[in-house]
């Protein structure tokens, strides 16, 4: 039976315990476990990058509806103020004095022996500029008021009564009962008489000029 001998046994012997060399399998787990990181720290930048780009697409919407809303409540700050000006014009229009609504009052306050000489219209407007609020040194602070203007209107009537002042007292008295003036000069403002003088014509008749004065209930608008 023949022998044999292995002369490489002492080498393999030698290649099989570094093969099973305990520091050399934790470098390969080791180098293992890095690449593992590394694919992770990868992964983990990709979300990352996507992020940030969704980020700034939302940061980008958002910009413009910020810019949007600006545009809205500008528009609509517009529609507020053109509102109170429409208002205020309406109520002006509603409120506002005409002649020709005076005249048509005085055709149905008419008195035998009295004629209406002249009519005329005084109008004033008393301004007030806006103030703003204040604060003073304690902390105080002073409400602040919109721009105004008062509204004065006086009416005078000149007339003259053939009857020698007998009939000017009736025509006062119509001009006060009168609905339209019950209306518009309210209970406090009455028809007054400023002015009662008696002149003779040349024919011998005597005859009375005076003045009915109609004063307005002021009238403040902003």
């Amino acid at each position: 039976m023949p022998i044999r001998i292995n002369l490489l046994a002492e080498a393999q012997e030698l290649e099989e315990r570094r093969r099973r060399d305990p520091i050399k399998r934790a470098i390969w787990t080791g180098a293992l476990l890095v690449g593992l990181l590394v694919l992770y720290g990868a992964y983990l930048q990709t979300k990352i990058f996507f992020a940030k780009a969704e980020l700034k697409h939302i940061q980008g919407r958002s910009d413009s509806l910020n810019n949007e809303h600006k545009v809205v409540m500008e528009n609509k700050r517009k529609l507020d103020d053109a509102n109170v000006k429409l208002a205020k014009l309406q109520e002006l229009a509603s409120t506002r004095f005409l002649t020709a609504t005076v005249l048509d009052a005085l055709q149905h306050t008419v008195i035998e022996e009295v004629q209406l000489v002249r009519l005329r219209t005084e109008h004033k407007y008393l301004a007030v500029e806006e103030s703003k609020p204040k604060t003073n040194g304690t902390g105080r602070v002073t409400i602040g008021k919109p721009a105004m203007a008062t509204e004065k209107i006086v009416l005078t009537l000149d007339a003259k009564d053939g009857s020698n002042g007998d009939q000017a007292v009736k025509y006062k008295g119509a001009i006060t009962d009168c609905t339209y003036f019950q209306g518009a000069l309210g209970k406090t403002n009455e028809v007054k008489m400023v002015n009662l003088a008696q002149d003779q014509l040349s024919d011998g008749r005597r005859i009375a000029q005076f003045t009915l004065e109609c004063r307005y209930p002021e009238k403040s608008r902003q």
